[in-house]
């Protein structure tokens, strides 16, 4: 066939102009979504990027016609294979969701149903849309899931969801989704809450499968994330929204290489990258979006835009087609593309504290001359010998989370611990502060013997150790004022006795130093932002002045502007108070930015550990190589070799002879690493391997996989 005179691969797939989406809040309509114009093409995936409340997945919905029920498309046209997709009653829709329009959610296990095996399921979605008996469709649906490198499909079409893997659930919706053969499909941050090499496996799946019109029939994608790595590397056009309004549209190349927008600019300078030097501070983009009731009138990122004129404050901009495909919304976008507007939103270089100014701030933890935690021979098993065990003499299988680690942290340092889900990251961080009891090993803290056990353990051993928690959601009690969360460390572990007049004070200053104003004291967490919050609840961790915090994905539920704000923070913080961090991140770019000592975990072992520099260039652990691999870059030119890793990670409670990494490993040398653990190999500068493999064999293989510009 002649795809270049197909006119099912030439036209829009859907098509929206001037849209504009409305949410009843009480008996008002505000508007969310405002004026958008995008096409989407056929084998085309449109990317969708903005902070959180732009209105992205608003957006994706309302080009499905699936909104809820107090929201409206207020104006605007909307077509979807040439027809007009707003005259559609409810059930004709009906007839379309699932068959020409398809759906792949954020979380997967909430989407389908506990009650029916994946077979089933997929089963009653072909013979409601498809004239497929019974028995067709299951063959077809086990087809499908073999379609999406399903090992052993048959078995898994025969399981219940939550007997499935996060990755593997997440392969039976996208096989679920292609198996009617959709022209659109809409896929809603679909690889947020995967492993990075899990998420690498499920791009390529997309790319590989949009693009393949045997299967998908030309079908075109809209791709929501906050993820600009990602887009970068997966989607061919990219819309930026902002407080509901198109600010930019472009080819993906062609936007990141060349944005012409203040907030686009301000996005991409927000990234953390590997950057050398210390004091080295991320551009961000101050203030935050406005809500529904408060969107200015003129241009609706005036307020927080840093070349901002009163004509940006007066007068809304027109949405321009500047050049083919791409779009943008700004008075001064010529001045940008000529390079006359800097927007100075590059990384900026703060100077080096002095030292004595640094000393006097550690002086509380200089008990131990270097080092401000030493852990040796950590381990934690969960499970028991039950009854039942006994009576048929089975033997005793324990989960193995954390087997024998051991590690330091210097003062004013970060520590960055990086591995998959299961790996044994959060169960090591919770031994450390005793929130899990190890069963053996020495935690030792600011050269003190410390007990495994919390109850053992005194106030001063509290004091010096503190967490900051994924989700401040929940950590922060919604009942209580930011001053009260704020107050009560100081009580318990500082100022027990402290005036009311001396810990108000404190509490501002706490504030103070998380850029927070101090009126924030009298409000609850419920009137706060994500990003404010996670700020609360580290300005909480400071407050009884810690030697060290335990961070466990900090900034995993920000934005990357907000991102920006917390790890700037966090440095300046590590930079003024001579606090530590333990950090925790599956995101290997926030870890290369704050880290300079990395560990590397994988099914409760250490596989390796050393500077960022070291761990991030060859010679690395073939885990490691696979994990930096499967990182995406946000920039659509670099290219680098992919590593994928067959397979899922094995249970902690039967794991591999040998090298625990053996089942999964690219580079596997032979039976030496399915039946002999392997050594630890010195890489130089204190950087360890535990690898079969030779240094020189590793660096060699390593040097002929680097990214390069394509």
């Amino acid at each position: 066939m002649n795809q270049a005179h197909d006119p099912l691969l030439t036209t829009p797939v859907i098509r929206a102009d001037d849209l504009c989406i409305d949410y009843r809040l009480g008996k008002t309509w505000l508007n969310a979504v405002r004026e958008v114009s995008l096409a989407i093409h056929p084998m085309q995936i449109h990317g969708l990027v903005g902070e959180s409340g732009s209105g992205k997945s608003t957006l994706a919905l309302a080009l499905m016609r699936y909104m809820s029920s107090n929201a409206r498309i207020s104006s605007g046209t909307l077509t979807f294979e040439g027809v007009d997709l707003l005259s559609y009653s409810e059930a004709q829709m009906r007839s379309i969701w699932g068959h020409r329009i398809a759906l792949v959610p954020q979380d997967a296990l909430a989407s389908l149903n506990p009650s029916y095996t994946v077979g089933n399921q997929m089963g009653e979605l072909l013979q409601r849309h498809t004239d497929r008996s019974p028995a067709q469709a299951q063959a077809y649906a086990v087809e499908m899931l073999r379609q999406v490198k399903i090992a052993d499909p048959e078995l898994v079409a025969r399981r219940y969801p939550h007997q499935l893997s996060g990755g593997m659930m997440q392969r039976v919706m996208i096989a679920m989704a292609l198996s009617t053969q959709p022209r659109l499909l809409i896929l809603d941050e679909p690889t947020t809450a995967l492993d990075v090499t899990t998420q690498a496996v499920i791009l390529d799946l997309f790319r590989e499968l949009v693009r393949d019109p045997s299967i998908t029939a030309g079908a075109g994608a809209l791709y929501v994330s906050h993820d600009l790595g990602t887009v970068a590397q997966l989607c061919d056009h990219v819309t930026v929204l902002y407080a509901g309004e198109v600010m930019e549209s472009a080819p993906v190349a062609d936007l990141y290489v060349r944005p012409l927008h203040p907030y686009t600019v301000g996005l991409l300078a927000s990234l953390p990258r590997p950057i050398e030097g210390q004091e080295t501070r991320l551009s961000t983009i101050e203030g935050v979006a406005p809500s529904l009731a408060d969107r200015p009138h003129a241009c609706v990122f005036s307020t927080r835009c840093p070349a901002a004129l009163d004509l940006c404050r007066a007068e809304k901009p027109p949405l321009e087609n500047i050049s083919a495909g791409r779009m943008v919304r700004c008075w001064r976008w010529r001045e940008i593309e000529s390079g006359e507007l800097s927007l100075g939103l590059s990384p900026v270089t703060r100077s080096p504290q002095p030292i004595a100014e640094a000393q006097a701030a550690t002086d509380e933890i200089t008990a131990h001359p270097t080092r401000v935690l030493n852990v040796r021979g950590i381990t934690k098993h969960f499970g028991q010998r039950t009854w039942i065990d006994r009576a048929l003499r089975r033997k005793f299988r324990p989960i193995r989370a954390v087997d024998d680690v051991d590690l330091s942290v210097n003062v004013q340092s970060t520590l960055g611990v990086v591995g998959e889900s299961g790996s044994g990251k959060t169960t090591l961080a919770r031994c450390i502060v005793a929130l899990e009891t190890a069963d053996k090993g020495e935690i030792e803290l600011c050269g003190i013997d410390i007990s495994r056990d919390l109850s053992q353990r005194p106030r001063d051993v509290l004091r010096n150790l503190r967490m900051v928690f994924q989700n401040p959601e929940s950590a922060l009690n919604p009942y209580h004022t930011i001053g009260q969360a704020l107050k009560r460390p100081l009580r318990l572990l500082g100022q027990r006795d402290g005036r009311a007049l001396e810990l108000d004070q404190r509490v501002a200053e706490l504030l103070e130093s998380v850029r927070l104003p101090t009126e924030y004291a009298g409000r609850y967490p419920g009137e706060l932002s994500g990003g404010e919050k996670q700020r609360v609840a580290i300005a909480r961790a400071f407050a009884a002045q810690p030697a060290l915090i335990v961070a466990d994905e900090p900034t995993s539920s920000l934005d990357v502007s907000v991102q920006a704000v917390v790890l700037n923070l966090l440095k300046d913080l590590r930079r003024t108070n001579g606090v530590s961090y333990v950090l925790i991140s599956h995101d290997l770019d926030v870890i290369s930015y704050l880290a300079d000592w990395i560990v590397v975990m994988y099914l409760g072992q250490i596989v390796e550990q050393g500077t960022t520099q070291d761990v991030y260039g060859a010679p690395s652990h073939p885990y490691t190589e696979a994990l930096v691999s499967a990182h995406p870059v946000a920039d659509p030119q670099v290219r680098g070799k992919p590593i994928r890793l067959d397979g899922e990670v094995p249970s902690a409670r039967d794991l591999p002879t040998g090298c625990r990494f053996h089942t999964r490993c690219p580079r596997k040398i032979g039976p030496i690493c399915q039946q002999q653990e392997p050594p630890w190999q010195d890489a130089g500068n204190r950087h360890f391997i535990r690898c079969h493999i030779p240094i020189d064999e590793l660096a060699a293989l390593q040097t002929d996989g680097e990214a390069h510009k394509a």
